[in-house]
């Protein structure tokens, strides 16, 4: 991004980022507190993020009422508005301020996986806690994180350097050489694959039984790199009391005979801990924008 981020054009942004920063010296239980109410704010405003989490829902979870799938909607608008100022604390807030919020288990599957010498790939998806969860885990192990390159220059350059400082190295979306290198260091590498990134490098798999355009490099950064996949998911936990943060054992047999395959078992992966926690996932994405040729897409 060769824009520059102090330019006149976002002060605005800046002004924002410096209210968020204060936000995140609170108390924890008043930021989400505050949280849940610009959630309901931008739910009253939202109507077209709002319809796409509602056809998603309605596409992933066909099984339930318009009025349940309407209540996830709202639901997951309250956990966005909570994501906004767990984002500032992830950014901001001092570690020993965040150490007593985070239950780890499974650090171990981690530690296992990294005995092989070929660094891991720390799979995850994009739920509203994802930005905490990864701060969190960072105060117990060492990783790199993919990132993805925001339009706004200024609101880019904030989040680049936070991730930089707590998780050593922030690697663009698309740089893979950094991602390999990276595991060549036999350094966890955290990403999450489950958002619709365009047909380059993707195939349809399905994702709660919808084709849907996901990346194959899960299983090619495995094949090239020897590194083990170790799923790692995290929740917010009700009544202010923090997070849960769950590593698994790292996937067996995995890549196997296929990309396809492969491709399919992330999915398969990532939908069961959405269904562990559905009003925690980011439905206002457009995962299934791109469709395979011949179906008419799904939010026109």
């Amino acid at each position: 991004m060769h824009t520059n981020p102090y330019s006149i054009r976002y002060w605005p942004t800046w002004a924002g980022l410096a209210v968020l920063w204060c936000l995140s010296h609170l108390p924890y239980a008043w930021q989400l507190t505050l949280g849940r109410w610009i959630g309901k704010i931008v739910h009253l405003f939202a109507l077209r993020r709002r319809a796409i989490a509602g056809v998603n829902l309605s596409l992933c979870f066909p099984e339930l009422s318009a009025s349940e799938r309407e209540r996830l909607v709202a639901e997951q608008f309250l956990s966005m508005g909570m994501g906004v100022l767990e984002t500032a604390m992830s950014w901001w807030a001092p570690g020993e301020r965040l150490q007593r919020l985070a239950r780890v288990d499974g650090l171990q599957h981690l530690h296992t996986a990294l005995g092989r010498g070929k660094g891991v790939l720390l799979l995850s998806g994009h739920f509203t806690t994802l930005e905490i969860g990864g701060r969190l885990l960072a105060q117990h192990t060492p990783f790199h994180v993919m990132y993805r390159e925001h339009k706004n220059a200024a609101f880019d350059k904030v989040m680049k350097t936070a991730r930089s400082k707590h998780f050593g190295k922030a690697i663009a979306r698309g740089d893979l050489r950094g991602m390999l290198q990276s595991l060549q260091h036999n350094l966890p590498v955290w990403y999450a694959p489950d958002q619709d990134y365009g047909r380059e490098q993707s195939i349809f798999v399905p994702f709660f039984g919808n084709p849907a355009a996901t990346i194959t490099a899960t299983s090619r950064l495995a094949r090239i790199s020897g590194a083990a996949v170790v799923p790692f998911f995290q929740t917010r936990l009700p009544d202010a009391r923090g997070y849960q943060l769950r590593l698994y054992p790292p996937l067996d047999n995995f890549p196997g005979p296929s990309i396809e395959q492969d491709t399919r078992r992330i999915n398969e992966i990532i939908e069961a801990r959405i269904r562990e926690q559905p009003g925690q996932y980011l439905w206002s994405h457009r995962r299934f924008k791109n469709r395979p040729d011949g179906e008419a897409g799904v939010y026109d």
